[in-house]
């Protein structure tokens, strides 16, 4: 698989746009790969409502191979979309620190009053359906951190090992094709050089580099 006909979509997290993404839009271009970013109302938007406006920003997007890179909640939106939408250009995802299994820290948000809002309605929506079924034909990588650095501190009970938001348990993705956990926390993923460099491995071999 080369880079030259692929293009990469970068997705973010909650309470977050597309301009945090710029760094691994830099690093990844400058490995040969078109990068895009998707951004999308993180927090006021439904589960459905997003997962409607990623699968336009991937009708809209050019090249013979697609590949989905995407942090945190941005992870649970492309995985719904996967479950709802068949293209063939749509080939390899990552999702890093994406709490596919469970979110601890967003359940023990949404059961305090006043705080509850902060979860935002996607998260929400993901935490009361049923866990999606994944098309075999796209190949999963995931990425988990475990520098524990994060607002995920302040709440009790965070399994560990963590990222500081996001358990490394809580980021398994049965149907992965393989997973990797690094010294990172939970945003600085987003500024991480490491990570670009596992992202582009896991691109162009189907696995990342295990030390």
């Amino acid at each position: 698989m080369t880079a030259k006909t692929d293009t990469i979509i970068l997705i973010h997290g909650l309470w977050m746009r597309g301009l945090v993404l710029l760094a691994q839009q830099h690093w990844l271009r400058a490995e040969g790969f078109g990068v895009r970013r998707f951004s999308y109302p993180s927090w006021r938007g439904g589960l459905a409502d997003n997962v409607r406006l990623l699968s336009h920003f991937v009708d809209s997007t050019p090249g013979t191979s697609i590949h989905l890179v995407a942090h945190s909640l941005g992870g649970l939106v492309v995985l719904k979309m996967l479950s709802q939408k068949s293209d063939p250009r749509i080939q390899r995802i990552i999702v890093l620190g994406t709490p596919f299994a469970g979110c601890h820290g967003g359940a023990s948000l949404a059961s305090i009053p006043l705080l509850n809002a902060l979860v935002g309605h996607t998260l929400e929506d993901w935490s009361s359906q049923s866990r999606p079924s994944l098309p075999p034909t796209v190949e999963i990588g995931v990425i988990a951190g475990t520098r524990s650095f994060g607002i995920g501190r302040l709440i009790p009970g965070l399994p560990w090992p963590n990222d500081g938001v996001v358990a490394v348990d809580e980021t398994h993705i049965a149907e992965a094709r393989d997973s990797i956990a690094m010294e990172v926390s939970h945003s600085g993923m987003l500024v991480c050089r490491a990570c670009a460099g596992q992202i582009t491995h896991f691109l162009r071999n189907g696995c990342f580099v295990h030390a």
